[in-house]
């Protein structure tokens, strides 16, 4: 399922499917962010809607309501559905349940339609089936009962989001940026979901997962940090760069380098590079022309061999399928 062109009569819906007790900032971060998608010329990408299976007043998790015009008969023209975490979510004798009316509400959905969920509300798209035999993620506290109640479910506790196959989840709060940010970008590419992070004042990619948020024992201040080193890589990933050569730049033995690498960043420094890389390659390929060859070059894989592995292996696809869909008929011959 993507996105309407830019030009198109319609604008792709997204469905908020709202219920008792949901977390105000949730909501308003899939408004915020789609709402914000502008076309080349201006024009809104998205058109973005609150459902709840009984329309009217909603309550909060905060000291106030909302009020909710559209019932479930909004999904049915979904092209994106959204849930958000509720209350309810939180109380162990509901999680592995869904509510009569909200099974109902879903089962609307039209077939093809991307579904999504941020926070907890993962536990509602697993209860209505819609995650089993799929790679997911929830709130890190939740990870592991998550994965109790729903072993067919492939649990990733590291990760900010999860994307397979239409159905996406995220982890806390927060992450609801991450995912949003990722449909733009998987619907528009790179230039859009970029204005709209700069619109909104929040990084366009935030490096690693969710594990560098789990609760550890603080690092003592007085210790060196990794980041003159990943300022480093980002100057020179065109330039081979060896692991102690980044160490030695955040003034760090390459075994401690490893360690407060992987506390900072939740990735390897060897997985953040590749990531770098790829990040690179696809700006690359959706603003210019070059041969998939040069960029292998300017990114720092060397070869298109190597590009066209590490891309296949982080996007599911080719550069060259990855250029077409962002580029379309702007994409030269031989590229």
């Amino acid at each position: 399922m993507t996105a309407t062109t830019a030009g198109a009569q319609e604008r792709h819906q997204v469905v908020v499917l709202v219920r008792p007790g949901l977390l105000p900032m949730e909501l308003g971060i899939v408004h915020r962010l789609f709402g914000q998608a502008v076309s080349a010329s201006g024009d809104p990408l998205y058109e973005v809607v609150t459902c709840t299976p009984q329309p009217g007043v909603v309550r909060t998790d905060t000291d106030f309501t909302i009020n909710v015009a559209h019932g479930p008969e909004a999904l049915k023209n979904a092209g994106t559905v959204v849930v958000p975490a509720a209350e309810e979510d939180y109380e162990p004798q509901e999680r592995g349940r869904i509510s009569p009316d909200v099974a109902r509400a879903l089962a609307l959905v039209p077939p093809g339609a991307r579904v999504a969920s941020i926070c907890t509300g993962s536990f509602v798209l697993a209860a209505a089936g819609l995650l089993s035999g799929r790679r997911a993620t929830t709130h890190w506290k939740s990870c592991e009962e998550f994965g109790r109640l729903y072993p067919e479910i492939e649990v990733d506790a590291d990760v900010l989001y999860t994307d397979d196959r239409g159905v996406l989840t995220s982890a806390g709060v927060a992450s609801g940026v991450d995912l949003c940010l990722h449909m733009i970008r998987t619907d528009h590419g790179a230039e859009v979901a970029n204005t709209v992070a700069r619109g909104t004042v929040v990084p366009p990619h935030r490096e690693g997962g969710q594990a560098q948020y789990v609760e550890r024992p603080v690092t003592p201040a007085e210790r060196c940090s990794t980041g003159p080193a990943r300022e480093y890589a980002l100057k020179n990933l065109e330039n081979p760069l060896k692991l102690a050569e980044l160490a030695d730049h955040a003034s760090m033995s390459v075994r401690t380098f490893n360690r407060r690498f992987r506390q900072e960043a939740g990735l390897t420094p060897m997985q953040w590079l590749t990531q770098q890389r790829v990040d690179r390659a696809r700006q690359l390929l959706e603003r210019t022309d070059l041969p998939v060859d040069r960029i292998a070059v300017d990114a720092g894989f060397g070869t298109g061999t190597a590009l066209r592995q590490h891309f296949h292996a982080a996007m599911g696809v080719s550069p060259r399928a990855y250029r077409r869909t962002f580029r379309g008929a702007a994409a030269g011959p031989g590229t």
